[in-house]
């Protein structure tokens, strides 16, 4: 049957499923030391990319090629992240437990938004591009400034993917299997377009004469 041909919409959707599964399982061990997250991380945007590209090939050896390729960048911007993001926590947190929280909760959307607009893209930037943590972090503020509009529709579908992984046991034993992937997935997505369309204009970013990729992406 036609149905379930390996040219068939229900072999290429479980092809993927599968690839993400395994995606997953790569990069939740490799992320196990949790000071390699970011390479974990970075290994998983490569791939991902990849993916949208109909470029991949192996996903074990391009995982762990990449994780290698891009360790010296991701593992910096991993502990940047999660100290990113407990600074956000506590100060939420502080805001909970004093009487005057506006000044806090002021300090920690601020914050909140300059981290996230300055991370989001940052991990498909360092994997498809050769250039600095520095200017990687500035270009994906400004890519993110100057798609906002994109990039909080993205932001909106990732809160929305993350509500429905911790909704109940049932979905969060699902999102374990390929919550992460995912997450990595839905934003090499918007992440990619906005590449595609940034290569055509280079001047809207730091340094746009290293805004070349990666030899092998």
């Amino acid at each position: 049957m036609k149905f379930f041909s390996i040219d068939s919409p229900l072999y290429r959707f479980m092809q993927r499923l599968t690839d993400v599964i395994v995606l997953n399982i790569l990069w939740l061990v490799f992320s196990l030391p949790i000071v390699t997250i970011g390479c974990s991380t970075a290994a998983a945007f490569s791939v991902t990319m990849k993916f949208l590209d109909e470029s991949e090939g192996h996903i074990w050896n391009d995982f762990i090629t990449a994780f290698k390729a891009n360790w010296k960048q991701g593992l910096p911007l991993g502990l940047i992240s999660i100290v990113a993001a407990v600074a956000v926590y506590l100060d939420f947190k502080i805001a909970g437990a004093v009487e005057n929280s506006l000044p806090f909760l002021i300090v920690g959307f601020l914050t909140a938004f300059f981290l996230s607009f300055s991370l989001l893209y940052v991990f498909p930037l360092i994997v498809r591009y050769e250039n600095s943590i520095t200017n990687c972090l500035k270009n994906s503020f400004r890519l993110a400034m100057k798609h906002v509009g994109r990039t909080f529709l993205l932001i909106i579908i990732l809160a929305f993917e993350l509500a429905v992984i911790f909704w109940n046991t049932v979905t969060l034993f699902i999102g374990l299997l390929i919550g992460p992937a995912c997450i990595i997935y839905t934003i090499s997505g918007t992440a990619m377009h906005i590449f595609k369309e940034t290569e055509k204009d280079p001047s809207s970013v730091s340094n746009p004469e290293k805004l070349h990729e990666h030899e092998g992406q």
